[in-house]
């Protein structure tokens, strides 16, 4: 199915539509030596993060659909299309920007992919939803590259970051949902709090959630200097200051928590048997997620002593490839800095 194809009407109010436009963008971050060697290159909307090992997964499953449940700027999708001809792809994505772009690179292999405007919580809507470009076909394999992009993250304007000011959205669709400092308007400030604690800003959380909420910051910039005024310059740990402060927003802004536990289980259910589910995270908390749920899949949600026989009747769904995640390379991560957090962990549906 080209792009030129109609848009999906489905019975939601959501839109999964196709994207039509080619609406390109560019924004650079001040000329700092240490962003411009995070960009990688000017000319990069998004550096695919563990390419090589994604592709080596897929590139030898049988003839199929694969589900790019973060298609971003399509890198992953563009390299899986040329290693691989025997497959399609689905690419999901929320940010009207990173359809743009995925549909601007991907220009060439018309009728080998399908550009859906939805979150990967949606994914099992989405497979009914594009059963003409399926064609009966199996879904062989998921992908879902979790977090923010490095467009999102580079790009000015769009809040996700300290490192330049901006309005404080931090939204991956910025047309829809409340922005962060929206959010900031109307959380109580004892749930900022635990909210910071749980994505690893502990000792400080507290003041942190109590200056935040009293400032009532509306732009990047005075987000970070109110982070500042809590923590102590004695206390500060490696890195920035309002690192934690600017994810936790992030995840609960757009919902990524919910997101994902609906993302997993909707991706292991529209998988083929055989089919591979490969999860890559960046973040500690995105990782225990996908590990604990991988653990359910391979043991079935046995509840037995793990010393004893099951007797509970428990089916394996799929199984893990390593018990470990797997890490980016050091040549990767010279290229590429943003790979050194990366967290890939894999798994295969049981064939019933």
């Amino acid at each position: 199915m080209s792009l030129a194809a109609p848009a999906f009407r489905p019975r939601t109010t959501r839109s999964l539509a196709i994207v039509a436009s080619n609406r390109e963008t560019s924004s650079a971050l001040p000329g700092a030596a240490s962003i411009e060697r995070l960009r990688v290159g000017s000319d990069e909307y998004h550096v695919p993060v563990m390419e090589s090992e994604i592709i080596e997964l897929f590139k030898g499953l049988s003839e199929g659909v694969v589900i790019d449940a973060t298609l971003g700027g399509a890198g992953h999708t563009l390299a899986l299309l040329k290693a691989a001809p025997t497959l399609r792809v689905i690419g999901i994505d929320r940010d009207p920007e990173a359809r743009a772009e995925a549909a601007r690179k991907l220009a060439g292999f018309e009728g080998r992919y399908l550009i859906v405007d939805a979150t990967f919580a949606d994914i099992e809507e989405v497979v009914v939803r594009s059963a003409d470009f399926i064609n009966g076909a199996p879904i062989v394999a998921v992908l879902m590259d979790l977090g923010v992009s490095s467009h999102q993250l580079d790009d000015a304007t769009r809040g996700f970051s300290f490192r330049a000011n901006a309005p404080l959205d931090m939204r991956m669709d910025p047309t829809k949902g409340v922005t962060a400092a929206e959010f900031i308007a109307t959380v109580d400030q004892h749930e900022f709090a635990r909210l910071l604690r749980q994505n690893g800003e502990t000792r400080f959380a507290g003041a942190i959630a109590k200056i935040v909420i009293e400032r009532q910051p509306q732009t990047t910039d005075e987000l970070t200097e109110a982070v500042e005024r809590a923590v102590p310059m004695a206390a500060r740990r490696r890195g920035h200051v309002a690192t934690r402060v600017f994810q936790a927003l992030r995840i609960v802004v757009n919902a990524e928590e919910q997101q994902l536990d609906l993302g997993l289980r909707g991706a292991i259910h529209v998988l083929g048997g055989g089919g591979i589910l490969a999860v890559i995270a960046y973040h500690s908390g995105e990782d225990r997620v996908v590990k604990s749920y991988f653990h359910e899949l391979a043991t079935g949600g046995c509840t037995c002593p793990s010393h004893l026989p099951c007797v509970c009747g428990a089916v394996p769904v799929a199984t893990v490839f390593k018990a470990s995640a797997q890490l980016a390379t050091a040549e990767e991560i010279e290229r590429n800095p943003r790979a050194r957090s990366a967290r890939l962990r894999i798994a295969r549906k049981v064939v019933s």
